[in-house]
């Protein structure tokens, strides 16, 4: 009648890599690879950044002719002729709002490269963006 007591099963302790450190393969390639082996597909994504910054420049061009264009029909006009009218429309008026025209363009430009961006990082690389280490279920 004596029992025979049984020592708990010894624990062993694994090692490795966590499991978060671990890295899958992507499951289709990244856009960077794309570009930087210059494929067909990179070739599409820069032509599509450089076709949306040229949209951006030529519509900042177009709003700046459009606002040069126009002062010299104002001044031709009869109410128009005296001097500090004339003036007033060309140092106060014109500057702001070329300067409007220029901040419109650059924040469109800076639009474009962060989407690019976007497009091209892959999401587990992206900086700022941390994943919680997962905790073990056995804990």
């Amino acid at each position: 009648m004596a029992e025979e007591q049984q020592a708990p099963p010894r624990r062993e302790t694994v090692t490795g890599v966590p499991r978060g450190a671990r890295r899958r393969p992507p499951g289709h390639t990244p856009a960077r690879s794309e570009i930087s082996e210059q494929t067909t597909l990179g070739a599409t994504y820069v032509r599509a950044l450089m076709r949306s910054q040229l949209r951006a420049g030529l519509g900042a061009l177009a709003a700046l002719a459009l606002l040069v264009g126009v002062l010299p029909l104002v001044f031709a006009l009869p109410s128009a002729r005296s001097g500090p009218l004339v003036w007033v429309g060309l140092g106060l008026l014109v500057y702001p709002v070329m300067w409007l025209i220029a901040r419109r363009y650059v924040t469109r430009a800076e639009r474009n490269e962060a989407d690019f961006t976007g497009l091209v990082t892959d999401p587990a690389e992206a900086p700022g963006v941390r994943r919680p280490p997962r905790r073990d279920p056995a804990r």
